[in-house]
């Protein structure tokens, strides 16, 4: 009886030309396009703004709407001319912080640059464009390597399918696709195997170190993961590499040499951006730290089967297609046993590393992750794309091969069967995608160009139905689980109307307000106020603001704008938006009287904080303006009510008034000081109650005529003219200055003082405050900022950029050189054949 296994195969001659790249980009634009009608359709079913019909669920959820869209925001306001700062530094945020690490971390990508082409007030949909569009290249970029590592004619249309399947892999859909930094991750593992392919022969020592750079500017993160991962790949093909065998060690070192020197020099070329990020991570709030548990079995096996979601666990799904054929590889005879089982065995190492503790730390840097502890999943899923193009680029599988392959995915839906995260999608999923999968390596066998066709046609629609079904159920699931954050709407709006209104740097800052739509609001409506959440939030922030009463969320990352006349003196602020009632309409309110950006203190030994934050801010004013009191005392008669409890979770009410919850409770959040209005003195109406009751909190009754007092000394002592630049800031002093110039702004790293044009000198530190010591009759003081590691790294960068020169100008003596011999050897030849 005949067997259905196929011939071995030959080995594959590159084929380069027009004739090459032609059927690459059809492939690859075929890729792109599945990925695209997968993505944007199951969001459309499922209701997801900004598409379909029935827009139910926001997409901004967690830090989407969070970080991400308000720093897109904030980009396109920057490549407009609205921003206040520049690349070094960002005005808006925090009372002032450093952007270029953020930049570097959230919008290093090329893609972010097109949000430029949209409305403002659609920036939602500009960052959902820039997200499927990462999907898309990545899927390109992985068929052109396919195709590059295997360029067999009759199967690229296959490797269009098995390209947006790793786009479309589970990590991509379910959890990057609201962390849209990582897809530059995603993207970065195939280019990055292609310098790798490159290096093997000697090819493009120019273009390599690009694209290393290009991977590590737009998200070093994921870059380093996908980096770790292109070696492996490199080391393996060296392993298998028949064109090797003559001269194995050179050629193989050789080939490895070059590709670590792309790697470092683009590494290098990327060091500007690395260095500055790195020593912001070193300034930041420290984050939430993690022990590392392994998943379960089950629930790991689950997740490489669509219609699954899970935060913290490695989101391997890929489509039953790929899948099944990355499990036909090791019994496909075809494939030389060499590179059968090394494909297999590095799968299957990469899988397995992923619950060892030393080996998680090691794909991320070391340090596990807050949130999603499995975020180099998308290096494995390329792996498996990758062994699924092998197995299929040496003839479609036999019976043994597909026999074998279905023995191993039956394990694996066997062992996920005991996982809670299966659901009713799974394995009706999981079954009509192996039967269109057989059907259609079935139909492929056949030769045929209609049959091809209808094959492709079964492979690329089960990709898509096992990809839509699973990102529209990642919606509901994410939408259902975590928070969410309205796309632009009349309310943002109104609150950026308000914002342009009051608008008066530097004279003073206007704060989008204490009700916040993001935790972002200066970045996304306007303004220049405290609130500002990153992964680069500076501790000298948050500890600052916490010391003057005020609140975060994500461990300290989130800070809080302080809605308080204290802190609003202290800060410049002239304007603030504040919103009454749960549903009332935003309002202007505008300070009586502002001190200027940069006040001076007497000279003399400098106070330090305590755990009271009226005493904090009454040390940072300058002068006494509150009056303590305990709940059951309350405040005197025409007082303002403050109330401080930071680790209540409840609610509190003023008399009858409505209930104004509070949110407190360390490590992972703490309630800011609350306004509680003017105090109608001893009665019912100015009773202040909690909910639970909280023995803890204490009340600060503002007297407001010796604020105005303390405001009107400040303005008095203050400076005469203050001008700001992107990254600088000069006062022009009163006649007779002395003491300290405190500037309005968190002393973080990177600012650098002068006075009257002296040498400038690092700044000094006021109560968490920029300061400069001022000598007897100075007339100007000057403050620079350069974020800590730009100097280094741009010198890093520089002999990069020499080192990138060098190698392109050898590569042209060479190429030079033997043009020159060819030229010689013709003309040898020419005079014998003349003789």
């Amino acid at each position: 009886m005949p067997t259905l296994e196929a011939a071995p195969a030959p080995p594959v001659a590159p084929v380069r030309g027009p004739a090459a790249r032609r059927p690459r980009t059809h492939a690859a634009a075929l890729s792109a396009l599945i990925t695209l009608v997968a993505v944007c359709g199951a969001d459309a079913v499922a209701g997801v703004i900004p598409l379909g019909p029935l827009q139910r669920h926001t997409r901004a959820i967690n830090d989407l709407g969070n970080q991400f869209v308000p720093f897109h925001a904030h980009l396109w306001d920057l490549l407009h001319g609205r921003a206040e700062g520049g690349l070094l530094l960002n005005w808006q945020s925090g009372y002032g912080t450093s952007f270029l690490p953020d930049l570097g971390t959230y919008l290093g990508s090329p893609f972010a640059l097109l949000v430029a082409l949209f409305p403002r007030d659609r920036i939602d949909l500009a960052v959902y464009t820039i997200t499927v569009l990462k999907m898309a290249a990545a899927a390109a970029a992985m068929t052109v390597l396919l195709l590059a590592l295997r360029p067999v004619a009759r199967h690229r249309w296959a490797a269009g399918v098995l390209g947006a399947a790793y786009a479309l892999c589970g990590w991509s859909v379910l959890e990057s696709i609201y962390n849209p930094m990582w897809l530059d991750g995603l993207i970065a593992f195939p280019l990055l195997c292609l310098v790798g392919h490159w290096a093997r022969s000697g090819r493009r020592p120019v273009l390599g170190p690009l694209i290393v750079a290009l991977a590590w500017i737009a998200n070093f993160y994921t870059a380093y993961m996908a980096t770790i991962g292109a070696g492996l790949v490199l080391l393996l093909l060296l392993y298998v590499d028949r064109a090797t065998d003559t001269q194995p060690t050179y050629s193989r070192i050789r080939a490895a040499l070059l590709a670590t020197r792309s790697v470092a020099i683009g590494v290098g070329l990327s060091a500007p951006i690395l260095f500055t990020i790195y020593l912001g991570t070193r300034h930041a709030h420290p984050g939430w730290v993690r022990e590392f548990a392994p998943v379960s079995w089950p629930d790991y096996l689950a997740r490489t089967l669509p219609g699954t979601y899970s935060f913290s666990s490695p989101a391997v799904f890929l489509g039953t297609g790929a899948l099944f054929l990355a499990c036909t590889l090791g019994f496909h005879s075809a494939v030389p046993r060499r590179e059968r089982f090394a494909w297999s065995g590095l799968v299957l190492a990469v899988a397995l590393s992923f619950q060892w503790k030393p080996a998680h730390l090691a794909w991320h840097a070391f340090a596990t992750p807050n949130g999603s502890p499995y975020r180099q999943t998308f290096v494995l899923c390329g792996l498996l794309v990758i062994a699924a193009w092998i197995s299929l680029s040496y003839g479609t599988p036999g019976r043994r091969a597909l026999l074998g392959g279905g023995g191993v995915l039956a394990v694996i839906a066997l062992g996920a069967a005991f996982s809670e995260l299966v659901s009713a999608w799974t394995y009706p999923l999981l079954a009509a995608g192996l039967a269109a999968t057989v059907g259609g390596l079935a139909l492929a066998r056949r030769g045929r160009r209609g049959l091809t066709l209808a094959a492709l046609a079964l492979l690329a629609g089960a990709q898509i139905a096992q990809a839509g079904v699973t990102v529209a159920y990642g919606d509901q699931e994410r939408a259902a689980r975590m928070d969410g954050y309205p796309a632009w709407d009349a309310e943002h709006t109104a609150r950026a109307a308000l914002e342009s209104q009051a608008s008066g740097w530097p004279a003073h800052r206007t704060d989008p307000g204490r009700r916040q739509i993001t935790n972002n609001d200066p970045l996304l409506l306007g303004g220049e106020g405290g609130a500002y959440y990153s992964s680069l939030t500076p501790e000298v922030l948050n500890r600052t603001l916490t010391a003057l009463g005020g609140g975060w969320t994500s461990r300290g990352r989130a800070v809080q704008s302080l809605d308080n006349p204290v802190t609003d003196a202290i800060f410049s602020v002239g304007a603030r938006i504040r919103v009454e009632g749960k549903d009332g309409e935003p309002v202007l309110v505008r300070a009586a009287a502002t001190p200027p950006l940069v006040t001076l203190r007497p000279a003399g030994p400098q106070p330090a904080y305590g755990d009271d934050p009226f005493t904090n801010q009454e040390l940072l004013l300058g002068a006494r303006v509150y009056t303590r009191r305990t709940l059951a005392q309350g405040c005197p008669a025409g007082t303002d009510i403050f109330l401080w409890a930071p680790e209540h979770f409840g609610s509190a009410r003023l008399g009858g008034g409505p209930a104004v919850e509070m949110r407190g409770g360390a490590p992972s959040r703490r309630a800011p000081m609350l306004p509680f209005g003017t105090s109608a003195g001893p009665g019912p109406a100015s009773h202040l109650t909690l909910s639970p009751a909280d023995r803890r909190a204490e009340l600060g009754c503002l007297d407001r005529a010796a604020l105005a007092r303390a405001v009107d000394a400040l303005r008095t002592k203050g400076a005469a003219k203050v001008t700001v630049s992107d990254s600088s800031i000069r006062a022009e002093l009163p006649a007779g200055a002395t003491g300290t110039a405190v500037f309005a702004m968190p002393r973080i790293a990177g600012w650098g003082c002068r006075v009257d044009g002296a040498a400038a000198a690092p700044a000094g530190d006021y109560l968490g405050l920029t300061a400069v010591a001022l000598p007897a009759g100075a007339h100007a003081v000057e403050c620079s900022f350069r974020p800590p590691g730009l100097r280094s790294g741009s010198l890093v960068g520089g002999a990069a950029l020499l080192a990138l020169l060098g190698v392109a100008g050898w590569g042209r003596l060479r190429r030079g050189g033997a043009r020159l011999r060819g030229t010689r050897s013709g003309e040898a030849r020419g005079a014998g054949l003349n003789r």
